[in-house]
C-alpha cells in the first residue's frame, strides 16, 4: 500500500527530472577534474546519451537504480501498489536502454553505464571513471 495519496504520489513522479540529475552531475564534475572534457546529450547519437566523450569514441549514460532496474540494488525493488504497472514500465525502460546501447555498438561507439548508486562515494567514482575512460591524454 502506497503511504500517500494518488495525487501527492503523482506529484512526486512528475518532479524527477530527465537531464541534469545530481547523480549526472557528480559524474560529469569528477571526470573533468579528472581531466575529460565532454558534450552532454547528443540528440545525434542513438538513445541521447547522458555525457559523451567524442575523443574516447565513448557513450556514457548515468542510470537511476530504480527507473532503469539496476540489477542487485535494493533501490531497484517494484513498488507494491499498481505494481504490474511498474513491472511492465521499467521493462519496457531496460529494453529502450538494450536497443540504444545496442545501436551505439553498432555505430562504433564504446558505450558504458554508471549508476546512480556508484555515484555517492567520490574516491569510488574516480576509480569507476579512470577504468572507463583510461588516461585524459590517450
Amino acid at each position: 500500500m502506497d503511504k500517500v495519496d494518488a495525487a501527492t504520489r503523482s506529484r512526486m513522479m512528475s518532479a524527477v527530472k530527465a537531464k541534469n540529475t545530481g547523480p549526472e552531475i557528480a559524474v560529469r564534475s569528477a571526470s573533468y577534474a579528472l581531466g575529460f572534457r565532454h558534450r552532454l546529450h547528443r540528440g545525434d547519437l542513438p538513445g541521447r546519451p547522458d555525457i559523451v566523450y567524442p575523443r574516447h569514441k565513448l557513450a556514457l549514460f548515468v542510470h537511476g537504480c530504480f527507473w532503469h532496474s539496476h540489477p542487485g540494488c535494493p533501490k531497484a525493488s517494484i513498488p507494491a501498489s499498481n505494481a504490474e504497472f511498474w513491472r511492465e514500465k521499467l521493462a519496457r525502460n531496460v529494453e529502450r536502454d538494450r536497443c540504444a546501447e545496442e545501436a551505439l555498438r553498432c555505430a562504433g561507439w564504446r558505450v558504458a553505464v554508471i549508476w546512480e548508486c556508484q555515484t555517492k562515494h567520490a574516491a569510488t567514482l574516480d576509480h569507476l571513471l579512470a577504468e572507463i575512460l583510461g588516461s585524459p591524454r590517450a
